[in-house]
C-alpha cells in the first residue's frame, strides 16, 4: 500500500485516514471521485473497505489477482476485496478465532456481488480435496438458488436482494471449507402480491415461465406469457433487456442439482411456485348478501392439484373465516375485500415459508458432517453478512422501518467494536487512550426496541389489544407515549413550518444517517402477518411434502398467539448481534456512484447521501482520533532505513532502537509521533507524506549509485568471462585447424595414389586397383551430362560416354523427353500434329511448296458461317460442316476461272457458287486426288464416270492447297489416293471426254489454255524440296 503513496496527487490516498483534512466531507468525496475516475473502486478507512460499484467489468478478479493477495500482509498491496477476505482468513487460521465480514450498503451498491467474489476467492485459494470441492461447489451454487427465490428487479437494482443473509462458512484445521450455514432475515413477502411501477416480482416466476420446458409448464398449468398472471403485471415490467431469464433458469436448475435436490423435490418446489401464480389469478364476485364467491373454478382445480389439497375445502377456506371462541368454531363468510386479503395472505405465507424451507434445505446440504472427536471443536467459522443498507424512499413503510432499525443496530455495533479495537491496540502498545466524542445512536435503538415504551412494543400492543385497532390509533398511541423523545416527530407534534412536510398519517425518526419519514399505513397488517385458521388447516392437510413441512400441525393446537413480524425481526436481530459480537469483524461499505447504473458516472449528491447514512465520516473521525498511521517497527525500519546513514544499509540492533535513531535523524517532533511496544504511531499524514517524499528523493541517488556499482561489477564480470571464453575457444580452434589440415593432407595423398593406380589399370576389368578411377570417370561423365542434357526432343547432342557406359542412358533420356512432351500436349495441339504428320507423309519431298506450309498452323475452317450463304446451310440440313475454303474452279471446256467455295462434311465434298450447290461429291465416289510436284496450287478431284450425277472430275485451285488436301484426305479416308504427278495430269472432262493439264517450270505462276487445247500451268521451281 505504501508503494502508492507517491501517486496520491493523481489517484488520491488509498486510506482515508491519511487525508490531511479528514473532517471535510468535500475532501472525502473528492478522494473517492479521483480514485473512481481511475477505476480504483476500493479505498480503506483503516481496516474498513469502502467499495464503489463501477457498473462495468474490471480485470481485477482473475486468478492471478487472487494469488497476488493470497497470504500477503494487509498493507503491502492496494485496497481490494481480496485483501479483506485474505486478512480474515489468515486471522481465522493463525488465531483460531471466528471471523465475520459485514457487507452493507443500499440496493444496487454491489453487496451481493461482493459476497460472491469473496466466496469465489475462498473456493480458489483454500486447500482442496474431493469432499472440500463438493462443499465449495455447494457454497457457490447456493447463490443462484437464493437469488432466484429472494432477489427481484427494483428501480435501483436489477438484482436486488429482498432479504438479509448471514452465511457462516466452516473451515477445518487445515483451513479448507468443510461446511456452511445460512440465516435469512425479513424476506419482503409483500412483493409476491404487489410491485411498484417499474419493478418485478421475484426472479423465479419469470425464470420458470421463460426457461421452463413445454412439458413442465403443461404439468403446472402455466403459459409462457407473464402478462397472463395478476401477480406479475402490477409493476408493468415483466421483461427486462438486462436480465436473461432463460439463461438464469438453466443456472438455477443446475445449482439445485449440485446442492442435492432430486427430481421429485424440484417438481414439488416448482409446483408451489406455480400455485402462487394461480392464486393471484383467483377472482371473486359478490352474491346477493355481499359475500364473496370464487368465480375462477379452473384456478381452484390447478391449485388443488399443485398444492395436493382438496379443491372444495380450499375454495371454502378462501371465502370463509373460522374463529374458535370458548371452544366453539364459528365460520363467517368474507366480503370481496376480505377474500382478496385472505388470498394474498395465503400467497405470501406459502412463498415466505417455502423460502425458509429452501434455506433450511441448502443448510442441510452444507452441514459439516465429519466429527471425529465429539466435544472438541475442530472447526472455525467465518461469517458473511450481506444485509440491506439504510433505505430512504419517497414512501417509507414497515419494511423500511425494520431495515433502518437493523442498520441502527449495526452502526451501534460498528462504533462499539471500532472504538474497542482502537482502545485495545492503544493499551497493548502502552499509549494513553484519548476519549473520542461521537454520536451514540443507542438512544435511537432504545426508541425502537425498548420494552413497553419502544415503537415495536407499542405496535405489538395495538396489534394484540381487543377493540378496533387501526394504523391511526397506533400513531396516536405513539404520540402519547414517546412525544417527548428528541428523535421522534409527527404532524401533531411538529411546529408550523415542519408540518408542511409531514402528513397526518406519518411519523419521522432522526436516525444516525438522517431524518426518515414513515407512513403508518399497513403497519398493523404487516406486523400481524396473519393467516386465517381455515387456510392454515387446509395447508396442514396438504400432501405436497414441502407444504406439509412448512405448515406444522402444532400451529393449530398451540393456543399461544404467534409473535408479530416486528418482534420476530427484533429477536433475530438480537441473536445476530450476539453472533457478530462473538466474532472478529471486518467491514465492507458498498456505495453506488449513480442511480442510472451507468459506468464512469459519479453523482456527488448521491455519494454524499450514502457517505452520511453509512456513517463513513463518523468512522473516519473515530479512526483518526488518535494517530493516522501505525506500523510495526520492522516494517517501518525496512522501508525508511535508507534515509539515515546510521541505519543504512543494515541495522544490527533492536528494531525499536533503529526506529528511534531514524525518527531523530528525520527531525520528528514529540507531538508528531509516539513509540509503542511493537509499533510506531504517527499522528499527522503530512509527517508521513514528508517522509515518503524524502524517500522518493533518496531512491534516485540510491538507484544511481546502485546502477553504477552494478554496471561496473557486471561489466568486469562479463569481461573476465569473455576473456576466459576467448582463450578457451582459441586453443580449441587451433587444435581443430591442425587436425583438419593433417587429415586433409593424408586424404589428398591417398586420393592421388588411388587415381594414378587406377589410370594405370584403366583398361583392365574392374578391380580394387581401378574401381576408384572408373567410378570417378563415371561420376564426371554423369555430372557433365547433368549440366549438358538435351533441352528438347530435337536436340541430338550428347556427351561422349566412357567405354564402360552404353547408350542406354541416351535412349532413356530421349524416351523421357518424348513422354514429357506428349504429356503436355493438349487435344487441339494433338489434332494439329496428327494433321501435320499426315501432310508430311503425303507431301514431304514430293511437292515444292510443302516446306512453306510446315510452320503454318492448319485451322478448322477458312470461311466463317456468316460467309456461307444461308440457303446453302439450310440445304446441308443436319450435316456438320467440317471445313470450308474459298477456291477457284476451272471449267472443263474453256478452262475459265470461276470463284467457288469448297465445303467438306463428314460424308462429302461440296462445290458451292453463291447460294447454289454446283456439285456434291460423295467420298465413296471420290476415286483419287491429283496434284503436281511444282509450287502451284492446282489439284484435281477424280470421280466415278459411271455416276450420272457427276459431270466429271473437278479442277480446283486453293491458296492453302496442302491444308485443303490433307483435311480432304482425312475426311474421305483417301490418304493413299493422292497422286503427285510430274509433267501433266489427265482428268475426265465429261462423258467420254478427257482433259490434260501440263505443268512447266518457269519464273512466275501462270495458268492459261494452250493452242493444243491443254491447260498449261507455269510454276516457279523452289529449291526447298
Amino acid at each position: 500500500m505504501e508503494s502508492a503513496l507517491t501517486a496520491r496527487d493523481r489517484v488520491g490516498v488509498q486510506d482515508f485516514v491519511l487525508l490531511e483534512n479528514f473532517t471535510s466531507e468535500a475532501a472525502f468525496i473528492e478522494n473517492l471521485r479521483k480514485r473512481f475516475k481511475e477505476n480504483l473502486i476500493y479505498t480503506y478507512i483503516g481496516s474498513v473497505l469502502v467499495s464503489v460499484n463501477p457498473y462495468k467489468e474490471l480485470e481485477i478478479y482473475t486468478k492471478q489477482n487472487m494469488e497476488r493477495y493470497r497470504g500477503v500482509s494487509f498493507y503491502e498491496v492496494s485496497p481490494h476485496l481480496y485483501a479483506i477476505a485474505d486478512n480474515s482468513y489468515r486471522s481465522l487460521r493463525t488465531e483460531r478465532k471466528d471471523q465475520c465480514i459485514l457487507i452493507s450498503g443500499e440496493s444496487g451498491a454491489g453487496k451481493t456481488e461482493a459476497t460472491k467474489k469473496i466466496l469465489q476467492y475462498y473456493a480458489v485459494t483454500c486447500p482442496a480435496s474431493q469432499q472440500v470441492e463438493t462443499v465449495k461447489d455447494r457454497l457457490l451454487q447456493s447463490n443462484p438458488v437464493l437469488e432466484a427465490f429472494g432477489n427481484a428487479k427494483t428501480l435501483r437494482n436489477d438484482n436486488s436482494s429482498r432479504f438479509g443473509k448471514y452465511m457462516d462458512v466452516q473451515f477445518d484445521y487445515r483451513g479448507a471449507p468443510v461446511g456452511g450455514h445460512i440465516l435469512n432475515y425479513l424476506l419482503e413477502k409483500s412483493r409476491v402480491v404487489h410491485q411498484n411501477h417499474g419493478e418485478r416480482n421475484f426472479h423465479i416466476f419469470y425464470q420458470l415461465l421463460e426457461g421452463g420446458e413445454e412439458d413442465l409448464l403443461r404439468r403446472l398449468g402455466l403459459e409462457k406469457n407473464p402478462q397472463q398472471y395478476h401477480y406479475l403485471v402490477k409493476g408493468h415490467c415483466a421483461r427486462v433487456s438486462s436480465i436473461n431469464d432463460k439463461n438464469e433458469w438453466k443456472i438455477m436448475r443446475r445449482a439445485l442439482s449440485v446442492i442435492g435436490f432430486n427430481d421429485s423435490e424440484v417438481e414439488d418446489l416448482l409446483s408451489i411456485v406455480a400455485s402462487v401464480l394461480h392464486l393471484g389469478n383467483v377472482q371473486f364476485a359478490a352474491d346477493e348478501q355481499g359475500n364473496a364467491q370464487v368465480t375462477t373454478e379452473n384456478q381452484i382445480k390447478y391449485l388443488a392439484r399443485l398444492l395436493a389439497v382438496d379443491g372444495s375445502v380450499l375454495r371454502d377456506a378462501l371465502i370463509h373465516k373460522k374463529i374458535i371462541a370458548k371452544g366453539e368454531e364459528l365460520v363467517s363468510p368474507l366480503n370481496l375485500e376480505q377474500a382478496a386479503y385472505a388470498r394474498d395472505a395465503l400467497a405470501k405465507a406459502v412463498y415466505g415459508r417455502t423460502f425458509s424451507w429452501l434455506v433450511n434445505k441448502v443448510n442441510k446440504s452444507l452441514a459439516y458432517k465429519e466429527e471425529k472427536f465429539p466435544g472438541w471443536r475442530s472447526t472455525t467459522v467465518l461469517g458473511l453478512l450481506d444485509i440491506y443498507g439504510f433505505e430512504v424512499f419517497q414512501h417509507n413503510s414497515f419494511e423500511q422501518f425494520c431495515i433502518n432499525y437493523c442498520n441502527e443496530k449495526l452502526q451501534q455495533l460498528f462504533i462499539e467494536l471500532t472504538l474497542k479495537s482502537e482502545q485495545e491496540e492503544y493499551e497493548s502498545e502502552g499509549i494513553a487512550w484519548e476519549p473520542v466524542q461521537y454520536f451514540n445512536n443507542k438512544i435511537i435503538c432504545d426508541l425502537v426496541e425498548e420494552k413497553f415504551k419502544g415503537i415495536i412494543s407499542i405496535l405489538d400492543e395495538e396489534c394484540l389489544r381487543p377493540g378496533d385497532a387501526t394504523d391511526t390509533t397506533f400513531l396516536e398511541k405513539l404520540e402519547e407515549t414517546v412525544k417527548n423523545h428528541p428523535h421522534f416527530l409527527t404532524h401533531k407534534l411538529a411546529d408550523q413550518k415542519t408540518r408542511k412536510s409531514l402528513g397526518r398519517e406519518e411519523f419521522r425518526l432522526s436516525h444516525y444517517a438522517g431524518d426518515v419519514t414513515y407512513s403508518v399505513a399497513g403497519f398493523l397488517d404487516k406486523n400481524n402477518d396473519l393467516l386465517f385458521r381455515n387456510l392454515k388447516e387446509t395447508m396442514c392437510n396438504s400432501e405436497n411434502p414441502i407444504i406439509n413441512q412448512c405448515f406444522d400441525r402444532t400451529e393449530l393446537t398451540d393456543k399461544k398467539r404467534p409473535e408479530t413480524a416486528a418482534t420476530q425481526f427484533k429477536n433475530s436481530l438480537s441473536k445476530l448481534m450476539e453472533i457478530l459480537m462473538s466474532k472478529e469483524p471486518s467491514y465492507i461499505r458498498c456505495m453506488k456512484p449513480n442511480d442510472a447504473k451507468q459506468a464512469d458516472r459519479f453523482d456527488e449528491v448521491l455519494i454524499r447521501h450514502q457517505v452520511k447514512y453509512l456513517g463513513l465520516m463518523e468512522n473516519l473521525r473515530v479512526r483518526r482520533a488518535g494517530f493516522a498511521y501505525r506500523r510495526k517497527y520492522e516494517v517501518f525500519l525496512q522501508r525508511y532505513k535508507s534515509l539515515c546513514p546510521e541505519t543504512w544499509p543494515t541495522w544490527d540492533g533492536r528494531p525499536y532502537d533503529g526506529v528511534a535513531v531514524l525518527v531523530k535523524h528525520l527531525g520528528y517532533k514529540p507531538e508528531e509521533y509516539k513509540m509503542g511496544r511493537t509499533k510506531i504511531f504517527i499522528r499527522f499524514p503530512k509527517t508521513l507524506f514528508a517522509t515518503e517524499d524524502a524517500l522518493e528523493v533518496r531512491k534516485q541517488s540510491l538507484a544511481t549509485k546502485m546502477q553504477a556499482t552494478w554496471r561496473g561489477f557486471y561489466r568486469r564480470k562479463k569481461f573476465l568471462t569473455m576473456k576466459h571464453s576467448a582463450i578457451t575457444i582459441q586453443s580449441w580452434w587451433r587444435g581443430t585447424l591442425g587436425r583438419r589440415k593433417a587429415a586433409k593432407r593424408k586424404w589428398a595423398v591417398e586420393t592421388i595414389r588411388r587415381f594414378i593406380k587406377g589410370f594405370i589399370y584403366r583398361n583392365h576389368p574392374r578391380c580394387p586397383e581401378n574401381e576408384y578411377f572408373l567410378d570417378y570417370i563415371r561420376f564426371s561423365f554423369l555430372m557433365n551430362l547433368k549440366r549438358n542434357l538435351p533441352k528438347n526432343v530435337l536436340d541430338k547432342s550428347w556427351p561422349t560416354p566412357p567405354p564402360s557406359l552404353c547408350e542406354l542412358l541416351r535412349r532413356l533420356c530421349m524416351q523421357n523427353m518424348v513422354w514429357t512432351y506428349c504429356k503436355r500436349i493438349s487435344p487441339e495441339w494433338k489434332q494439329q500434329l496428327e494433321q501435320k504428320v499426315i501432310a508430311s507423309e503425303i507431301f514431304k519431298g514430293k511437292k515444292d511448296n510443302y516446306p512453306q506450309s510446315v510452320p503454318r498452323l492448319f485451322i478448322n475452317t477458312r470461311l466463317g458461317r456468316e460467309e456461307i450463304n444461308t440457303k446453302v446451310l439450310q440445304a446441308l440440313e443436319n450435316e456438320a460442316l467440317k471445313y470450308a475454303v474459298p477456291v477457284v474452279k476451272y471449267d472443263r471446256r474453256g478452262y475459265k476461272a470461276r470463284a467457288r467455295q469448297l465445303l467438306l462434311t463428314q460424308s462429302s465434298a461440296i462445290v458451292v457458287e453463291d447460294s447454289k450447290i454446283k456439285q456434291r461429291i460423295d467420298y465413296s465416289n471420290l476415286t483419287g486426288i491429283s496434284v503436281s510436284s511444282l509450287s502451284d496450287n492446282l489439284f484435281v478431284l477424280h470421280v466415278h464416270c459411271e455416276d450420272n450425277k457427276q459431270k466429271g472430275d473437278v479442277v480446283l485451285q486453293s491458296d492453302h492447297v496442302i491444308e485443303t488436301l490433307t483435311k480432304t484426305a482425312i475426311l474421305a479416308n483417301k490418304i493413299n489416293n493422292i497422286n503427285i504427278n510430274q509433267g501433266s495430269i489427265k482428268f475426265t472432262a465429261g462423258q467420254g471426254k478427257e482433259g490434260i493439264i501440263d505443268f512447266i517450270s518457269g519464273s512466275e505462276l501462270l495458268i492459261a489454255k494452250a493452242k493444243n487445247g491443254h491447260l498449261t500451268v507455269v510454276a516457279p521451281r523452289l529449291n526447298s524440296r
